[in-house]
């Protein structure tokens, strides 16, 4: 509601909740054609649909393994994953950077991307999920010439839709409004993501409100629309994750 405020009506006393109407539009203008949002939102989106699709592969391929497969310290290496997760970011904050720094990775896609291509909480609720799926099944598959790749996208792959779907949504949504990393990470303002450019969207125009309401409610959208479409799917993802031990 604030975005359909003009300068004026934001700054009035008493201060109102509501504007006047909502046809005054010129601050989604300004926000839209005026400023780097769009540019911003375009970086946080090609993240995020990356991110998502690389995390889900290889935690997809991490679970398969340990779910399926037998080896030497299996649940060993299993555990580690498992208990890298309460590790804290910031912890990590500074290793990371001075990795992607010698890697020369700074003001990069590759740079912001790098550190969210393994998730360990998705390789367990993957493993929950095909744990699920029978040995009898797989060993039948086997005998009629199936290999891991085949069983692993035509059997595997339908019978976790729902966490996948689950998984795929969450993903999205943290590598959206991600803001540290992003920050650290990049100093070039056409590198920016739509978290860390909402800030300079208010230092641009200093002591001007109105249009920084308006990007916030631009930004939301996409996690809005997310959020109202697969919300049944979260739900049922997570819990066809949490039943198998």
């Amino acid at each position: 509601m604030c975005g359909f405020k003009d300068d004026a009506t934001f700054d009035s006393y008493p201060p109102t909740i509501f504007p006047k109407d909502f046809t005054y539009f010129d601050n989604f203008q300004h926000v839209l054609f005026d400023s780097l949002v769009p540019r911003f939102m375009l970086n946080s989106l090609l993240i995020a649909v990356v991110v998502t699709l690389v995390r889900l592969l290889l935690s997809m391929f991490a679970a398969y393994s340990f779910a399926f497969f037998n080896f030497k310290g299996k649940n060993v290496l299993f555990f580690i994953i498992i208990g890298t997760m309460m590790i804290p970011t910031e912890a990590v904050l500074i290793p990371n950077y001075i990795t992607i720094s010698k890697l020369g990775l700074l003001n990069s896609y590759v740079g912001i991307m790098a550190v969210y291509f393994v998730s360990a909480i998705q390789v367990f609720m993957f493993r929950q999920s095909f744990k699920t799926i029978s040995g009898s099944l797989r060993e039948a598959a086997f005998l009629d010439g199936c290999g891991d790749l085949q069983f692993f996208f035509q059997i595997c792959v339908p019978v976790s839709k729902a966490t996948i779907t689950a998984l795929s949504l969450n993903s999205f949504v943290h590598v959206w409004n991600t803001y540290l990393w992003p920050l650290l990470v990049t100093n070039r303002p056409e590198m920016r993501t739509v978290q860390v450019g909402i800030t300079m969207l208010s230092a641009d125009d200093s002591g001007v409100k109105a249009p920084i309401f308006a990007a916030i409610a631009i930004i939301l959208l996409p996690t809005i629309i997310i959020f109202a479409f697969g919300q049944r799917n979260i739900v049922r993802g997570i819990a066809s994750g949490s039943v198998k031990g």
